[in-house]
């Protein structure tokens, strides 16, 4: 599997994936380092889940989209069976020592299911019909947890990978508006704390000690670091804790604090240089379901870092969306590195 894996990888792929890692090391060191030694466990069980998916072909690993979807459902009903409670939320399950967020895991073996389906099927309106109430009850199950960020990111996802296949105009017309029309539904799912965040994001003002609290004291952060930092355990919005979620939703504000505009703008080039790679296998993808797939993780993703630095600069509402490969969460780790490893199983193997 090694020899495999070396003779596919592309370099500078698999080098700005552990640049980001080892740079989120680095950060969540400063601001969280309760989470260590145990954060070090779920990226070596992401990097030997890379180095599995990637070495796997593609084709194979559609074989059985059929069977991760059913296996994906059954995972998500197991936090509503005996999941933990937390904040009113009923999203992780315990193994061991562990926990884990099912609905992460998931998202990318839902992508890989809808991708072999919209490229294996004629999309007439029954299929399509099909195809939407198979999207509409992993989204439910993931809303009742309640989880509105993965429920969003897989909706995106499934949109990437629509945007990516061969149907007519109409038919993505019909996805859109079918999105837009889950809106309403979405709003009234959400949880009483997400609908505060909505309301603070449109005033911060209004409440600031309360549902504009997040939003205010994360845009002091990425204000105060200015252009060279305040150094590695040195800002006052992380270290003393005024900033909430700093090692996870407000990854990037704590890294503009205390590593400044150049910290910041390391990782935003390192995620330029990642989507630039993943762009390129897009056009040299396998199969029309590898392309549908890896255009599906890429949409995805530039999702993540849009909204996640978005809200950290007061410009978006705060969602609970991680910023991929930099924010500590095992389960969003362990998903996005999956993902990242089944892309370069879709791609033209080459020499690079």
């Amino acid at each position: 599997m090694l020899k495999k894996f070396i003779s596919h990888i592309d370099i500078l792929y698999l080098l700005v994936i552990l640049l980001l890692v080892l740079l989120s090391v680095i950060v969540l060191h400063s601001i969280a380092p309760q989470l260590f030694p145990q954060y070090y466990f779920y990226i070596v069980l992401a990097l030997a889940s890379f180095l599995i998916f990637s070495s796997i072909d593609f084709d194979i690993v559609s074989l059985f989209a059929k069977h991760f979807y059913i296996l994906g459902l059954i995972f998500l009903l197991l936090p509503l069976l005996i999941g933990q409670v937390t904040r009113g939320a009923v999203r992780w399950i315990n193994i061991g020592a562990l926990g884990i967020q099912p609905a992460e895991i998931v998202r990318p073996f839902l992508l890989l299911f809808f991708a072999n389906y919209i490229s294996s099927k004629e999309l007439n309106a029954k299929n399509i019909s099909i195809l939407l109430v198979l999207l509409v009850v992993p989204v439910l199950l993931i809303l009742v947890q309640p989880s509105l960020g993965v429920a969003f990111l897989t909706m995106l996802g499934f949109l990437g990978v629509v945007l990516a296949s061969r149907i007519n105009k109409k038919t993505i017309l019909f996805t859109i508006l079918f999105f837009i029309m889950l809106i309403p539904i979405g709003y009234f799912l959400l949880a009483p704390y997400q609908k505060a965040r909505i309301v603070g994001f449109l005033n911060p003002g209004e409440d600031p000690y309360g549902s504009g609290y997040n939003s205010i004291q994360s845009m002091i952060a990425v204000g105060s670091g200015r252009f060279f930092g305040r150094g590695l355990g040195k800002g006052v919005q992380t270290q003393l804790s005024f900033l909430p979620e700093r090692q996870t939703d407000f990854i990037f504000a704590s890294i503009a604090e205390e590593l400044g505009l150049i910290g910041a703008g390391i990782v935003l080039f390192l995620q330029l240089l990642l989507f630039n790679k993943i762009i390129s296998f897009i056009d040299n993808s396998i199969s029309p379901a590898a392309r549908a797939f890896i255009s599906g993780v890429f949409l995805t993703m530039f999702a993540q870092i849009f909204i996640n630095v978005g809200m950290n600069m007061g410009l978006l509402p705060i969602t609970g969306i991680p910023f991929p490969l930099v924010s500590a969460g095992g389960s969003s780790l362990l998903a996005t590195m999956i993902s990242l490893g089944m892309v370069i199983a879709a791609r033209k193997h080459q020499a690079t």
